[in-house]
């Protein structure tokens, strides 16, 4: 599953190619069945993130078939949301996750308290991951954005509700971690 970035009418930015050029690459070597594109559109865009995804990865030879498209995440727990909804119809339980290392904690916190067993294989040719002032800012948006979702500061999926009414799950449960792969 790769988490969407910035794309330009149709043409994906730096961090959103080298996200998808990885996980193509591992739809080819066989680690997934399908390549999962996420992401939404901003007012004017002609595209969603994962329409751009989708038409990137099929010039690349990754068969349309195998190419599931959630359109309508405007953040990374909206789409995690429809990813999840996506995959129950589907009866898919676990996914190998595609983006940033600054970004992967919080994806595959995300993933377990929506019910998705995940995976991550951060890309390691983003920019985000190059880039020393690009690393600093990105440290930064993903620690607000965690505290935030364990807060209960940034919305949450009704399911993550505990006993006390809180909007984000308890960070004191225990909790399976998944475990990256090589």
């Amino acid at each position: 599953m790769v988490l969407g970035a910035a794309q330009y009418n149709g043409r994906p930015s730096p961090v959103l190619a080298a996200r998808l050029d990885h996980a193509i690459e591992l739809y080819k070597d066989g680690l997934a069945p399908y390549l999962v594109t996420t992401g939404g559109k901003l007012q004017g865009d002609r595209y969603t993130e994962a329409q751009t995804g989708y038409r990137y990865a099929v010039a690349r030879g990754v068969p349309a078939s195998a190419i599931l498209m959630e359109t309508t995440g405007s953040d990374t727990l909206e789409s995690m949301m429809n990813v999840k909804a996506l995959f129950d119809s589907r009866g898919l339980h676990t996914a190998l996750f595609v983006s940033d290392r600054s970004h992967m904690l919080r994806v595959l916190r995300l993933a377990q308290d929506q019910g998705i067993e995940g995976w991550s294989s951060p890309t390691d040719t983003s920019a985000d991951d190059i880039d020393t002032t690009l690393i600093r800012k990105s440290m930064v948006h993903e620690v607000a954005g965690f505290g935030a979702y364990v807060f209960g500061l940034e919305k949450a999926d009704s399911t993550a509700l505990g006993s006390s009414g809180s909007s984000a799950p308890n960070p004191a449960t225990p909790r399976r971690t998944a475990s990256p792969t090589p």
